[in-house]
């Protein structure tokens, strides 16, 4: 994101004092034209950075130059920092707006804590580009302790210990190595691994959380961006998904989209019913979600998903069938 470049281009001129566009260019891994294009925008925005020309050159801060935002705590500054990460700056041109304001933020945190924004802005991920669990829901609660105990074992580098309750299962404790925390479309995921293997956790679903004193076993460094893409690219391409055609009463809408991953297709029914193409992670999760809607849903497709849920459907009523009395 260019905004988190601006800010990474100004702290690097405040360390070291002078570099030349060669160097920037390095440390920030991109070109020499990016760099030039990034100073020009800082400089749009108010930030006094001048070049010094000759073999000895580059790019300076103003000698002295410092933010004059104050008063804000740590959590108040990093709140900001992550309501500033948000993309709809670039769609409204604003974009030098938000890294000049995103630096003064940084800059009104004491230097100790200063490292600390930069591992927020690593560790933390607003509304990235892609469809990975996209659908059209509604903001999820997670109690504020819970999240808050997950993010300082993000932002400590901990392992951490969460009572998860996932799709169809009992709520049991996992230990795990955080990575990074993503808000996709109000819906937060904790992405960790577990014994090495990739996996995604929905904070709805984190019932209790407990950093532990052990470190984290994780990457020094993460492009938090590129591996929810590619955990969404590893989702899409798994074999396991479940695609049902379901007509449901508009009442129990938002049940059915918060527990399927995607809503392929919606349209009404003459009948005032609507008419839903969504997908779920498996065979489980769909037989899970269509049981829970009861007779407020009926599922059209697959056969095999109907002819389960009427099979049990019929196993429980003949259970409770009524039985002269002895």
């Amino acid at each position: 994101m260019r905004a988190d470049r601006l800010v990474s281009l100004v702290l690097l001129l405040r360390r070291h004092g002078r570099l030349s566009a060669v160097a920037l260019a390095r440390e920030l891994e991109v070109s020499t034209r990016t760099v030039l294009r990034d100073i020009e925008a800082l400089s749009a925005a108010g930030v006094p950075v001048y070049a010094e020309r000759g073999r000895h050159g580059g790019f300076s801060l103003l000698p002295g130059f410092r933010t004059e935002l104050t008063g804000l705590n740590h959590d108040e500054a990093l709140a900001l920092l992550i309501a500033g990460s948000r993309r709809g700056a670039q769609a409204f041109g604003l974009g030098s707006a938000l890294a000049s304001a995103m630096l003064k933020v940084i800059d009104a945190l004491p230097e100790s804590h200063q490292g600390i924004a930069a591992e927020a802005a690593e560790r933390l991920l607003i509304d990235p580009e892609t469809d990975l669990l996209s659908r059209r829901s509604v903001a999820e609660e997670v109690p504020d302790a819970v999240v808050a105990e997950i993010r300082r074992a993000v932002l400590a580098g901990h392992r951490l210990r969460i009572h998860y309750a996932a799709v169809g299962q009992a709520p049991r404790w996992r230990t795990v190595d955080p990575i990074g925390l993503v808000t996709v479309r109000d819906q937060g995921y904790l992405l960790a691994t577990r014994s090495g293997a990739d996996r995604t956790y929905r904070l709805s679903r984190v019932l209790a959380a407990e950093r532990l004193a052990e470190p984290a076993r994780r990457p020094d460094r993460v492009d938090l961006d590129r591996a929810w893409q590619e955990r969404g690219t590893r989702f899409r391409a798994g074999g396991d998904q479940v695609a049902v055609l379901v007509r449901l009463a508009p009442a129990r809408r938002e049940e059915l989209v918060g527990t399927a991953l995607a809503v392929l297709a919606e349209e009404a029914d003459p009948d005032g019913l609507l008419r839903m193409e969504v997908t779920f992670q498996d065979a489980r999760h769909a037989k899970w979600a269509l049981w829970q809607l009861a007779l407020d849903a009926e599922a059209l497709a697959p056969r095999w998903l109907r002819a389960w849920l009427r099979e049990r459907a019929t196993a429980i009523a003949t259970r409770y069938e009524d039985h002269p009395e002895d």
